[in-house]
This record gives structure tokens, C-alpha cells and sequence, in this order.
């Protein structure tokens, strides 16, 4: 009897997508897609809406950074709704078993990798609260891009995530892109904003998409060492988890600032009026809260990479948002390091591109040789 073994090509496709092949065994491929659809449209409303939304609140004469990240991820209670509304769905569903009507599906190990995720997340949404208060939004969205590179880096070391010559391209390319904007301060510079400031604000959106790219790859791995069903309902209940301890973290900061007694005496100063100020907040949390759960969804259902990318293929339409609606400057730097940050993420789809083709022909040509092998082997049975 011939033995057939798996193409190591095979073998490193399935162990670097190892957190969407799990999910695969729970949900038919036709709800992925859709699932995988919704997440995208999440996500793009959030990643283009939040970020309009905080510099709303800020050039109107909100001041407070730790209420603005606080406003990142307070919308949680939107998830709890979800899962009661999807734990209904399941009760009705199962009237014999007990297994789909479980309140609560996170093991403890899965927990406690939430609560840390979402710590980081909480010190990622200050950090960047701090460059959207000091930065124009076309100006963060562009140091935002270099998230892709972070995210790549970060999930070849944790998922081991291939590199290819596509992918380290678009990674030098971001890089270059967001050195482009950091030596030509002057001209972006907000009116009445010391040197000083711009450049604690630079630094700290750098930081920010430094530490993100970091927790999307953490999200991925908490998902592969999970060590249980990766389904939709365990999923929202991780993003809830998250959302929930990064709340916490900025609530401290928050009470620790005085924001909570400031918050009145800034409602009533607010340039657009107290109602509009509120109607603001609720807005960002809103739209924060489906940038968030379009991410971690795009994770379960894809991989920590492909959100990444979706995040920075965004960045044209923040910055053509952030021109119109606020009338910021688009100066030459600004297009240079826009060219070369859409040639990034040419050069990574291209190289995404290629490789998925590579992978198919390759299981379709072990596919035929393995039919005739066993056609041979019956044969000589």
C-alpha cells in the first residue's frame, strides 16, 4: 500500500490559518461569507467614522484624552445585547439538549487572555486619543497605516505568519511613508499647537498602531490555544470581555483626571451646543464599538492580517472624509506618503494574490496525483 502524505506546503497553510480552520468547522461556508461581509462593513464604518467622529469633539472644544479613549470602547453593553438576543435564538432552537442553551461559553484560560488583550486595548485607545487631540485626522490616519507593518511583524512571531518579498515591501514602504510625514512637521502643524506638541502627538499614534498590530495577532492566538469550539456567540463574548477591561482602565484614568466633574462645565461650553456635545459622545462610542467588533470578527473569520490590511486600505477614504469635512490642508508631503502607502498595500494584496494562487495550483496538481495513485494501487490490489 502506497502512503500519501500532505505537500509541506499544505501542511504550513494549515497551521498559519489554523484560527479560521476551527471556525470552519462550526460555521458552513456560506454564512462565513456573509458573517465575513458584515464584519467588513463594521469595520469600515468604524474605521472611517471613529476617527471623524473623536476630531468632532475635539476641534469644538473637548479636551478631556482619557474620556475620548474612554469613548473607544464604552459602546460593550451593545455586545451584551447581541448575546441575549442570540441566547434566546439558541433556547428556542434546542428544546431537548442543554448544550446551545450554556449562558456563558468562555473557558477561564480564554478569559483571562481577554482581560489582558483588552488592558492593552484600553492603553492603546489613550495613547491614541492623545495624537487625534493634537493631530489633524488626515495626518493620524496616514500614521495609522504603519499598523500593516506592526501587524505583520507581530504575526510572524506569534502565528508564524510567512513573510514574502510582496509583504516586506509594503511593511518598507509604510515605514518610509509615515518618515515622510515625521520631517515635515511645519506645514501641518495645528494653529496655536507648540513644536513640542505635534511631535508628543506623532510619536504616540505611532505608538498606538505599534500596540495594536500587536493585539490583533494576540486575538489570532487566544483563538488557536483556545483549546474549544471557536464559535460566533464565543467570539462576541471575547470582544465584550476586551471592551469591558479597557473601559475600566480608562474609567481610572478618567477618575483620576477629574473628568467625570469636568464633563457639565465642558457640555455646557461645547461650541456646538450641550445636546450636539452629548449626541457627539454617543456617536464616537457607537461608532468605536463597531470598529472594534468588525476587527476581531474579520480576525475570527479570516485572519489578524487581512484586518489589518482592510484597516489601511481605509486610509484614501479617512483622508478624502477628513479634507472635505473639516478643511484640512493636503500638502505635498501628505500625497507622497498617501502614494507610497497605496503602493504598500498594492504590492501586499499583489503578493496575497499571487501566493493563494500558488497554494491552489499546487493542491490541484497533489489532488490529481493522488487520484492516481490510488487508481495505480487499486489496480495492483
Amino acid at each position: 500500500m502506497i502512503e500519501i502524505q500532505k505537500p509541506p506546503e499544505a501542511i504550513g497553510t494549515t497551521t498559519t490559518t489554523a484560527a479560521a480552520t476551527t471556525m470552519a468547522t462550526t460555521v458552513n461556508p456560506s454564512a462565513k461569507r456573509a458573517l465575513l461581509i458584515l464584519n467588513c462593513i463594521l469595520l469600515g464604518l468604524g474605521n472611517c467614522g471613529g476617527p471623524l467622529a473623536m476630531r468632532l469633539y475635539f476641534i469644538h472644544g473637548g479636551n478631556r484624552v482619557w474620556l475620548s479613549a474612554f469613548l473607544e470602547t464604552a459602546g460593550w453593553p451593545f455586545i451584551l445585547i447581541v448575546l441575549i438576543i442570540l441566547f434566546f435564538i439558541r433556547r428556542r432552537g434546542t428544546f431537548t439538549t442543554h448544550s446551545g442553551t450554556t449562558i456563558v461559553h468562555m473557558r477561564p484560560r480564554v478569559f483571562f487572555a481577554a482581560v489582558v488583550i483588552g488592558l492593552l486595548t484600553g492603553l492603546d485607545d489613550y495613547l491614541y486619543a492623545c495624537g487625534v487631540a493634537r493631530l489633524p485626522v488626515s495626518t493620524t490616519s496616514l500614521i495609522i497605516a504603519s499598523q500593516l507593518g506592526f501587524t505583520a511583524l507581530f504575526a510572524f512571531l506569534l502565528v508564524k505568519q510567512k513573510f514574502t518579498p510582496y509583504s516586506i515591501n509594503a511593511v518598507m514602504l509604510l515605514t518610509v511613508g509615515a518618515a515622510v510625514l515625521a520631517l515635515h512637521t511645519s506645514s501641518d502643524r495645528p494653529n496655536g499647537e507648540s513644536k513640542a506638541e505635534y511631535y508628543k502627538g506623532f510619536f504616540l499614534t505611532v505608538a498606538a498602531a505599534a500596540l495594536y498590530g500587536l493585539v490583533l495577532p494576540m486575538v489570532e492566538l487566544t483563538y488557536k490555544k483556545a483549546k474549544q469550539a471557536i464559535t460566533y456567540t464565543l467570539v462576541l463574548e471575547i470582544q465584550m470581555v476586551m471592551c469591558l477591561f479597557a473601559t475600566v482602565f480608562c474609567t481610572i484614568g478618567m477618575i483620576i483626571n477629574n473628568d467625570f466633574k469636568v464633563i457639565p462645565r465642558e457640555a455646557r461650553n461645547y461650541s456646538l451646543g450641550k445636546t450636539e456635545f452629548y449626541i457627539v459622545l454617543c456617536v464616537n462610542a457607537i461608532l468605536w464599538q463597531c470598529f472594534f467588533l468588525g476587527a476581531i470578527g474579520v480576525v475570527f473569520c479570516a485572519s489578524s492580517m487581512l484586518s489589518g490590511i482592510i484597516i489601511a486600505v481605509l486610509l484614501p477614504v479617512t483622508e478624502a472624509l477628513a479634507v472635505v469635512f473639516y478643511k484640512e490642508p493636503f500638502k505635498v508631503e501628505k500625497g507622497v506618503s498617501l502614494v507610497l502607502s497605496l503602493w504598500g498595500f498594492t504590492s501586499y494584496f499583489y503578493g496575497e494574490y499571487r501566493s493563494t494562487k500558488r497554494t491552489k495550483n499546487k493542491t490541484r496538481t497533489f489532488g490529481d496525483q493522488s487520484i492516481e495513485l490510488r487508481e495505480i494501487n487499486s489496480s495492483s490490489i
